[in-house]
């Protein structure tokens, strides 16, 4: 035997899918053992249906099933609250490592979590740090009064105390997305295990070994630390035994929130896996950006890509309610906003993936409803915009339907400001829910955007 780490991350949506959350409980106890351990970076409370329905509690019974050691925080651990944060990390069994989020000058539930701590496997000490990144108070407007402190300095200081207090190996708990590398370069660490981006990843970069699992219980790492550096494989758990018990308990919950009304149906069915929604104009999209400026009669609509979540498993056939919420998991209104039509324009260019300031430069953040967009990706520049079949007037002004969300963070849109909100309507899923059961669900890409 060696010792090892089994790693996972985003777990989301999982939840929503008694089957498969039951498979990786079940695929991670395969892999543990007496020279394991178990732990955790983040996101692995929601967002998903359960999530929204139960304050992120459901997934207290994930981890009685697996018993982790240790685990990180998240942006959207965050999601119900700091209160509800708090609550499951007091009643989970790991131990909670955060060495940069604060909270009134001091760590968040300093009562209740750790900055770093060591942990001997197979007679090797083990010591993990815990970071989130700090792009949460912005993105998460249930954490804006928490302050999140330079990652790499925390870090920093954290591997020299493990180092002094006689770590082997110095492991970082990671919810920073791509800084990892920029962590990997800068600090003495030997391993970072990651989230927050959901693409899974197993390199190294300056020295230390650098893993993502991916999102939504589809795969988790498994560390090896025996021989001369860590290395890392995938262990895929779309064929791992079933934890019956989780699975269990994960059923009964979704039948308890009462989301199975139908309240449409597909024929073709929506892809909404990441490279779809991130790609441009798509029809998962279309149909929220169309439902959102249906259920307003705003001229325009806008669903940043961020918030529509990813699956592999496309919509298709009959549509509840668990599932409208599934796409768009969040208790945000919908709001109507007021912009000049060079607000609008400078709206459409910062759905750009080079005006945001996370993701890949190639990718596409707006999804839009009543406009009709010719974007050039060489000169970066707006070469037709419409609205109604009519060129924008930069002096007009114009009515958009969008998230309440986008008023508060400074990543995606940041012309959006709550100086412009005029109304607020329905919870975002709630009008996906009126559209469906109002009108035939059958999107089109029909050209609104094209990218040349």
């Amino acid at each position: 035997m060696s010792p090892r780490l089994i790693h996972y991350s985003d777990v989301e949506k999982a939840y929503d899918t008694p089957e498969r959350i039951g498979r990786f409980a079940g695929t991670v106890a395969a892999a543990d053992g007496s020279d394991t351990l178990v732990v955790g970076t983040g996101d692995n409370t929601g967002p998903g249906v359960l999530s929204l329905v139960t304050d992120g509690e459901q997934s207290l019974d994930l981890f009685t099933a697996l018993t982790p050691a240790f685990e990180t925080l998240g942006n959207h651990d965050f999601d119900h609250g700091l209160d509800a944060a708090q609550e499951i990390i007091a009643r989970s069994p790991q131990t909670w490592l955060t060495a940069n989020v604060e909270q009134d000058g001091e760590r968040f539930a300093r009562r209740l979590t750790q900055p770093w701590a060591s942990r001997t496997v197979d007679g090797v000490q083990v010591g993990f740090v815990g970071v989130t990144s700090p792009d949460t108070a912005s993105a998460n407007p249930q954490a804006t009064t928490l302050t999140f402190t330079d990652p790499v300095e925390a870090v920093s200081e954290a591997a020299t105390a493990l180092r002094t207090d006689g770590a082997d190996v110095v492991v970082v708990l990671s919810h920073l997305g791509r800084t990892d590398a920029k962590l990997a370069r800068a600090c003495d660490v030997d391993i970072i295990l990651g989230g927050h981006v959901h693409e899974r990843r197993i390199d190294r970069v300056a020295g230390t070994l650098l893993t993502r699992p991916g999102a939504n219980g589809r795969a988790v790492v498994d560390v090896d630390l025996a021989g001369p550096e860590p290395t890392a494989q995938f262990r895929e758990t779309a064929d791992g035994p079933v934890d019956d018990r989780l699975a269990a308990a994960i059923e009964d919950r979704l039948s308890a929130a009462g989301l199975d009304e139908v309240v449409g149906h597909v024929d073709d069915p929506i892809d909404r896996r990441q490279a779809t929604t991130y790609g441009g104009e798509c029809r998962l999209g279309n149909l929220v950006a169309d439902a959102y400026r249906w259920a307003t009669g705003a001229d325009v609509a806008l669903q940043n890509s961020g918030g529509l979540r990813n699956d592999t498993v496309p919509l298709d056939g009959a549509l509840t309610v668990a599932d409208m919420i599934s796409v768009v998991p969040f208790e945000e209104p919908l709001t109507v906003a007021e912009l000049t039509g060079a607000e609008l324009r400078t709206l459409c260019r910062q759905g750009n993936g080079q005006q945001v300031a996370f993701g890949d430069p190639d990718w596409w953040h707006a999804h839009l409803s009543g406009v009709e967009l010719v974007w050039n990706d060489d000169t970066q520049t707006i070469e037709r915009l419409q609205v109604d079949g009519r060129p924008v007037s930069d002096t007009e002004t114009y009515t958009l339907a969008t998230s309440n969300y986008l008023y508060y963070t400074e990543l995606e849109f940041p012309v959006l400001t709550e100086s412009h909100r005029v109304s607020v309507a329905d919870v975002q899923y709630e009008a996906l829910a009126d559209y469906a059961r109002e009108t035939d669900i059958a999107p089109a890409v029909d050209g609104r955007l094209t990218r040349r």
